[in-house]
C-alpha cells in the first residue's frame, strides 16, 4: 500500500519501483526470505536504490500497515535527468553554476544548502543515488521550500557527473582543505560546478583526484573546519561576487 511518504508491502514496492516512483530508501527486514522478497532485492540492486536491513521492530515503528518485511520512503520531489539538465542549461546561454554533493549525510545540512543554492541561482544540485541524505520533511523545512525550486538530480556516482560536466566544458572545483589555493585564488567566472564533501570524511579521494581545481576557505581561528552548509554558502557567494 501507499501513503504520501511511504510504500509498504513487497508487491507494492516492486510496482512502485517498476513505475519509476522516486524512492529514497527501502528498509528490508533482516533474515527475511522468499521468492517475492528476492525479486524486490534484485530490483533494488538493479536500480541502485539506497536500502538497509533492519529488525522487524523498526518496520513496525515506520508503518502500522502490513509491511510484509519491507517499507520504502518516497521522495516528495521528482528528480531531474542530469544530462538533460546540463545540456539545456548550457544551451540557454547562461553561465552554468552547478553543485555536486558527495554523500552529504545530514538532512538539515542538505536543506540549508538547497536554500542557499536557490538564493545564489544555482542551476542544479547533483547527489548520488546511494549514501546521501534523503529529501524528506526535515529537508523541505530547512530549505524553506527551496527544494521545490532548484532542480535536483540523482546519479549512480558523483564521478559520472564530473565526467559529463567536464566533457561539456564545465570546470569542476573541489572544496577541500587539501590545497594551498583559497577560494579567492580560483576563478568561478566560467561555467563551473562546485563539489562539497560529506560532514565527516569530506570529498572522496577518487572524486577529489578528478577535480579541475581545488580551493579552501581560510580559517583564522583554532577550529579546523566549518559546517558544510556554511562552507558551501561561502563558496557560492564568492562565485556570485566574481560574476557580478
Amino acid at each position: 500500500m501507499e501513503n504520501n511518504t511511504q510504500v509498504f508491502g513487497l508487491r507494492a514496492i516492486i510496482e512502485a519501483i517498476s513505475s519509476n516512483k522516486s524512492i529514497d530508501k527501502v528498509f528490508l527486514q533482516k533474515e527475511l526470505k522468499g521468492e517475492l522478497f528476492n525479486e524486490l532485492v534484485q530490483l533494488i540492486k538493479k536500480n541502485s536504490i539506497n536500502s538497509s536491513y533492519v529488525p522487524v521492530e523498526k518496520l513496525n515503528r515506520l508503518t502500522k500497515g502490513n509491511h510484509q518485511g519491507a517499507v520504502a520512503q518516497i521522495s516528495p520531489i521528482a528528480f531531474h535527468d542530469f544530462e538533460t539538465l546540463v545540456d539545456n542549461t548550457i544551451a540557454s546561454g547562461v553561465t552554468p553554476l552547478f553543485l555536486l554533493l558527495d554523500q552529504l549525510s545530514d538532512v538539515r545540512n542538505f536543506g540549508a544548502i538547497i536554500r542557499t543554492a536557490e538564493c545564489t541561482g544555482v542551476h542544479g544540485i547533483v547527489i548520488q543515488k546511494k549514501g546521501g541524505a534523503p529529501v524528506n520533511g526535515d529537508t523541505i523545512k530547512t530549505s524553506a521550500g527551496a527544494v521545490f525550486k532548484v532542480p535536483i538530480c540523482k546519479v549512480d556516482h558523483i564521478k559520472d557527473a564530473m565526467f559529463h560536466l567536464q566533457a561539456s566544458g564545465v570546470k569542476v572545483i573541489a572544496a577541500t582543505e587539501k590545497t594551498n589555493d583559497t577560494v579567492f585564488d580560483v576563478s568561478f567566472k566560467q561555467p563551473c560546478a562546485i563539489v562539497m564533501g560529506s560532514e565527516g570524511r569530506g570529498i572522496n579521494p577518487s572524486v577529489l583526484k578528478l577535480a579541475d581545481a581545488r580551493a579552501k576557505l581560510p580559517l583564522l581561528g583554532d577550529i579546523e573546519s566549518l559546517n558544510v552548509s556554511v562552507a558551501c554558502g561561502a563558496f557560492l557567494y564568492e562565485a556570485i561576487r566574481q560574476r557580478l
